[in-house]
């Protein structure tokens, strides 16, 4: 089936390194002009693929000169609620000195744009952010220069601001637009664009640096804006899929009669495929309803979630996907210590819940296939719809309207390969929207994992040996940022009984709650104060930078004085993605009734320059309540291979009345490159929790989520 294949592909793609930037699609032909809905005008020169390598680009692929002064920028990354329109627009606008008015962003359309890579990783900041600035200050030198030829003057004496280069000795004044008239510079921009071209300082931004808003925020709220499921195409299809009753589950046999015999109906099968597509999503839903009561399927065994961490550990893979880091000899470490402290902690699997579901509309003609779909990769699902339909890639065009948030979930194209396929065979749009109980049952979920942690004490508390196996989550974050002098750290493969993949932040959110649990256990048998325990072992300025400033805001000494039996305070540190974060946070603790309850999250976060801090202040904020539905409520159930809380009613993500007062600290380090913002500030927030319950009442919940039974009883 569709979701076996995906589910192969993903397995195979699977990486705890950030995504690698990918490089530019190669076309039958070289350029082409595409005429957008906007009356817009743009000639496009796509750069060379060689495997995952990039080579340069040439000016003409990123960015173009309108006759009315504007200047359409592309960018193969998806606007998926985390701001890359405007920080790219305002990277583009900074290094072309104009306003960010003047910049119109064309993003993830396979037809227009190069491959920027998937919309993952945080990469956009540190890779597509200085591709498209190397661009935008390529384009200016190569336009300056043309003026300086033109009026036979030394380039050092031009100057240029908001679109205008400007002579200043003799207050001669030229256009962008004016010079993109000219046939010069369609020559000029054919060239590659400059690796060592001079970018714009820090010190010296104008638009970087500032709390741009994104440029299409009215349609957004007015509900103008077309996401992937409001795309509409003339003549259009809505389509259904005939889901298995079970993972693992295959048709034997099913009987379309009666659906095909419905009016205006089509229906599909092509091996365990089987869809139906109508005019109406109620007519398609009623054209699968009478095909599924005819469906028999073979049923296979599969693990039941209250199983689930046995049967992670008893089929671990040591042998398997292993990362192993080792300095010191972790043996004699734990030989010598003076106390040794073990133990395990539990993460269970969790969704993505975007706010849209997966969905696509699939368009046949001519034998070329276009699909307007919410995926956070355009040039690996034209790649996947090219291989399952045997096309060239040229002759597949996948546009991604900005979409309604994915988190690492969409980096697969089911609803894309299932619409083309309904397309096809009823020669006609289709639009396919899965409902949230597919979104919860068949897309891949956040891993689960159960964590072993063993740490060895000298007799003057301080930690000489770390021990540390994550089986099946991944290695992200795995290894300790704190200084012992013997550690060894694995990231260990298992049976995974669901279909897990990316999440925000990978695999962080698991090791770095269990790390952080654990050295609060481990200053507690030390005899320490858990910050000046950290601190005694951290020597990365970076994140002794976010710890001392967060423990500050929140005033960690005077509060952590005023601790009762039912309000208690705790803290945890991280860095993942070249960013550093520390979260304090305040919990009050219903004991009658199990329940957790954060009152307070106090946040100090660090990534380099700030490129837009409007944004990146939504981006932690927003992390800090997704964090705190991971800690404290979300958990897939399942059992017999069906999902057992597949939707809302029971699948609790935190409400508008559990967010907690939230104090954020964002820390412009101006001495390193810019880093992307919208994962690492997750990972601190369930350890905070779990030591803050700790500090309260002694219990110390070693799972994700927490289950407050245990407070009952403390």
């Amino acid at each position: 089936m569709i979701r076996d294949i995906f589910a192969k592909k993903l397995e195979s793609q699977r990486s705890e390194r950030p995504d690698e930037p990918r490089c530019e699609v190669e076309l039958s032909r070289r350029s082409f002009v595409q005429l957008l809905g906007a009356g817009l005008l743009i000639t496009v020169t796509e750069g060379v693929s060689v495997g995952r390598r990039r080579q340069s680009a040439t000016v003409a692929a990123r960015l173009h000169i309108n006759k009315d002064g504007t200047i359409t920028v592309m960018t193969g990354k998806v606007e998926e609620g985390q701001g890359s329109r405007a920080q790219l627009t305002q990277a583009a606008a900074e290094e072309l000195r104009v306003a960010v008015d003047r910049i119109r962003l064309v993003m993830a359309d396979t037809a227009l744009v190069p491959d920027d890579g998937r919309t993952a990783g945080s990469r956009t900041t540190p890779s597509t952010v200085p591709a498209v600035r190397r661009a935008a200050a390529t384009a200016r030198e190569l336009l300056t220069r043309l003026a300086a030829e033109q009026w036979k003057v030394d380039r050092s004496a031009l100057d240029v601001r908001n679109g205008t280069i400007k002579h200043q000795a003799t207050k001669q004044t030229i256009t962008y637009a004016y010079l993109a008239k000219t046939k010069d510079v369609a020559g000029a921009f054919a060239q590659t664009i400059a690796s060592d071209v001079t970018l714009t300082p820090v010190d010296e931004w104008e638009v970087l640096g500032t709390a741009v808003p994104r440029p299409n925020w009215r349609d957004l709220v007015t509900g103008a804006h077309r996401y992937p499921s409001d795309i509409v195409r003339p003549n259009m299809l809505y389509g259904k899929i005939l889901r298995p009753p079970s993972y693992g589950a295959t048709l034997e046999s099913i009987d379309l009669s009666k659906a095909k015999a419905m009016k205006d109906v089509v229906v599909v099968r092509d091996g365990q495929f089987v869809g139906c597509a109508a005019p109406s999503s109620f007519r398609a839903a009623q054209a699968l309803e009478a095909v599924a009561k005819t469906a028999s399927w073979k049923t296979v065994s599969h693990p039941s979630s209250k199983d689930l961490f046995s049967h992670l550990k008893k089929n671990a893979r040591p042998g398997g996907r292993t990362r192993p880091r080792t300095s010191g000899s972790i043996d004699k470490g734990l030989a010598d210590a003076s106390k040794v402290l073990e133990q395990t902690y539990e993460v269970a699997y969790i969704q993505h819940t975007p706010m849209e579901p997966r969905a696509a509309v699939a368009e046949w003609k001519d034998g070329k296939l276009t699909v307007w779909a919410g995926v956070d990769g355009p040039q690996s699902v034209q790649g996947d719809l090219a291989g399952t339909f045997r096309i060239p890639s040229e002759r597949v065009r996948v546009i991604v309207p900005d979409m309604g948030s994915g988190f690492g979930g969409k980096h697969t194209g089911e609803a894309a390969e299932e619409a083309a396929r309904l397309a096809r065979a009823a020669e006609r749009p289709v639009s396919l929207r899965w409902t949230r109980a597919e979104e919860f049952t068949w897309a891949y979920f956040r891993p689960a994992a159960v964590i072993e942690c063993k740490g060895g004490l000298d007799a003057n508390g301080s930690l000489i040996a770390w021990d540390f196996t994550n089986i099946n989550a991944g290695g992200s974050a795995i290894e300790p940022p704190y200084r012992i002098a013997n550690v060894r750290t694995r990231s260990v493969s298992s049976d995974s009984p669901l279909r897990q993949g990316a999440y925000r932040c990978l695999a962080a959110t698991a090791n770095n709650f269990a790390r952080e649990s654990f050295m609060d256990e481990l200053a507690a048998a030390a005899g320490a104060e858990p910050l000046a325990f950290r601190l005694a072992h951290l020597e990365n300025p970076r994140i002794r930078t976010v710890l001392e400033a967060a423990a500050r805001h929140f005033d960690w000494p005077t509060r952590k004085k005023k601790v009762t039996a039912d309000i208690g305070v705790g803290l945890a540190c991280g860095t993942e993605k070249n960013s550093c974060v520390a979260a304090c946070v305040e919990v009050g603790i219903d004991r009658k009734r199990g329940e957790i309850k954060v009152h307070h999250v106090c946040e100090a976060f660090e990534c380099g320059p700030i490129q837009n801090p409007g944004n990146l202040l939504s981006q932690v904020q927003g992390c800090i309540i997704m964090g705190m539905g991971g800690a404290l409520s979300e958990e897939i159930q399942f059992a017999d291979g069906r999902i057992l809380n597949a939707g809302f009613a029971g699948y609790r993500v935190p409400r508008f009345k559990d967010v907690p007062k939230i104090d954020v600290h964002l820390i412009n380090n101006t001495s390193i490159p810019s880093a992307g913002g919208g994962e690492t500030p997750i990972i601190a927030i369930a350890p905070a929790i779990a030591n803050a319950v700790f500090a309260a009442t002694g219990v110390r919940i070693r799972s994700m989520p927490m289950r407050g039974a245990a407070l009952k009883q403390a």
